[in-house]
């Protein structure tokens, strides 16, 4: 008996609560009679949106139907069985189930609420609502147990009306009394609006969601990436560390020979040294032997007669002294060259590789808001160390105006002798800030700190922005905006803007100039590398006293 009502239940079309004709299958997996689920579309229709009665899966635009064969015969096949069966123990309601108000005994599980009469029905009690023309007027909706918040606490009325104005669900009554004068419209046409809001909502969710999941899949692209280069690596690196071992190792014989045939070589030389020296010495001591017999001689005409005949001394070949350095010849090689040199370029070696392997980068560069500017909004002051003489700031130190009257500013290093300012705050990561303006020109600028300050105050020359590669500009005049960077112009747009918009990316290089109006509209896009932190900037080549350029609070 269960499996029979079990099939009861899920062959029956939840419109009209009757086995499935002509069975529809929609794409979100429910089913219903062919002509209930049109007629039901058929109330939508001036909506243009299509909605699942069951689970509310909106459909844009109108779907087509097509009979659901399989379903049908399955339903045949029920009928054949006997729908009318007893209800199964699943079929009564439970604590956390809506129960059918008009059982009496054991309550079934509710089919249907009815938002009219406010009250919750099995399927045979809701009979009625598909057979009594007025009840067949009624608003059926999914099983609640919460049906008494549509009931105004104030008048006991339906709440059918909604109150824009206060945002809340109203009765008639309401719009009469308390509401008057507000801006009132029935729940159904809120809802409409509302339902196309959700719509869109739906769909940018979905899309953002679409858009993270390829973000998603490149970062795990990226996962992948980093860890086969970096198994990559370790592997090479100990291939190349084995074979430098490897290389020492082999070395290691030849630079013992070396050392031993240097050593032969000089033991040979003092060997040679040694012998001459002997030589001499027994030379030296024949002659002292001579001479001493001489000097025993008692005759003296013998004495005389023998000294003459003495030979001179033969002069030495070495001095009367040998100096030897301290005896530490290979034990300064090994230290000097091994242990000094070996260990310089090793040492220099490592700081190359761990240089290397902290440089390793992975660029998660976000892409360009295309609304969401103000979520990187970035407040920028003036710094009066830098702004020319000739210009004077308010609001903050966000505001300049051009004087052409001395400002008896002190004297600074920073102070641009030409007709600009740049911000004090260093701008990296991702930034947002916009720049209004008056006047005949204005450069709205980004700029290296290192900037040249001097220079002609009337002729920008290398120190204006722009007109360098340390400084990047819009030009904005009455007619036309132009970006200039090293001097180079390019043409933008034909018409002005009083008020930019610019986004900076310092990591990604990426610098975008907007004109702000009711929308945004890109002007210009750069594409470089910024190797310093840059500073925001503003300038005036051809300007009047009075022009200004403001930096916006945003907010």
């Amino acid at each position: 008996m269960a499996g029979v009502q079990l099939q009861r239940e899920t062959f029956s079309c939840s419109i009209c609560l009757d086995p499935l004709k002509d069975p529809g299958t929609l794409t979100c997996g429910h089913s219903f009679c062919m002509n209930c689920i049109k007629n039901h579309w058929d109330t939508e229709e001036e909506k243009r949106i299509y909605s699942c009665p069951q689970c509310r899966k909106i459909f844009m635009p109108r779907p087509e139907l097509v009979k659901n064969v399989m379903l049908a015969d399955l339903v045949e096949e029920l009928k054949k069985t006997g729908l009318h069966t007893a209800p199964a123990d699943h079929c009564y309601a439970g604590a956390e189930d809506v129960a059918c108000e008009v059982c009496t005994g054991r309550k079934l599980k509710a089919l249907k609420s009815c938002l009219v009469c406010l009250a919750s029905y099995c399927e045979e009690h809701l009979q009625p609502h598909h057979q009594s023309p007025p009840l067949k007027k009624h608003k059926l909706a999914e099983p609640s147990k919460n049906l008494q918040e549509n009931i105004c606490p104030s008048h006991d009325k339906m709440m059918d009306m909604f109150c824009r104005t206060d945002q809340q669900c109203i009765c008639y009554l309401c719009s009469v009394y308390e509401h008057k004068d507000h801006d009132t419209v029935s729940a159904v046409a809120e809802r409409t609006q509302k339902q196309r809001e959700l719509v869109l909502s739906v769909e940018e969710v979905q899309q953002r969601l679409q858009d993270r999941d390829k973000d998603m899949k490149v970062l795990q692209q990226e996962v992948e990436a980093l860890t086969l280069s970096a198994d990559k690596a370790v592997e090479d690196t100990d291939k190349i560390f084995t074979e430098m071992m490897h290389l020492l190792q082999r070395r290691s014989p030849d630079v013992k020979q070396q050392i031993r045939y240097k050593q032969e070589t000089e033991v040979s030389r003092v060997r040679g040294v040694q012998k001459k020296l002997q030589q001499e010495i027994a030379a030296l001591r024949k002659r002292e032997a001579e001479l001493k017999q001489l000097s025993l001689t008692h005759d003296h005409t013998q004495f005389l007669l023998n000294y003459r005949s003495l030979s001179a001394l033969s002069p030495s070949t070495h001095s009367s002294t040998i100096n030897v350095r301290p005896l530490r010849h290979f034990e300064d090689m090994t230290a000097a060259v091994v242990r000094g040199q070996l260990r310089d370029v090793l040492t220099q070696m490592w700081t190359n590789i761990s240089l290397a392997v902290t440089e390793v980068d992975v660029s998660l560069t976000e892409p360009e808001p295309k609304t969401e500017f103000f979520r990187y909004s970035q407040e920028i002051t003036l710094d009066p160390n830098t702004v020319n003489k000739w210009m004077l700031l308010s609001e903050g130190n966000r505001k300049v105006t051009v004087t052409y009257e001395d400002q008896s500013y002190s004297h600074h290093t920073d102070r641009f002798t030409v007709c600009q300012v740049m911000s004090q705050e260093s701008l990296t990561g991702r930034c947002y800030w916009e720049v209004e303006w008056t006047g005949r020109e204005v450069y709205v600028a980004v700029t290296y700190k290192d900037i040249s300050r001097s220079g002609s105050v009337l002729g920008f020359n290398e120190r204006g922005f722009g007109h360098n590669d340390k400084s990047w500009a819009l030009v904005c005049d009455q007619n036309c905006c132009m970006f200039v960077h090293n001097s180079i112009q390019t043409n933008v747009s034909d018409g002005s803007s009083s008020r930019v918009g610019v986004y900076l990316d310092h990591r990604a290089g990426l610098l975008s100039f907007y004109r702000v109006s009711d929308t945004m509209t890109l002007l210009h896009r750069v594409q470089t590398t910024f190797t310093q932190p840059v500073y925001a900037g503003v300038s005036f080549y051809y300007s009047s006293p009075g022009d200004t350029a403001e930096f916006c609070k945003l907010e």
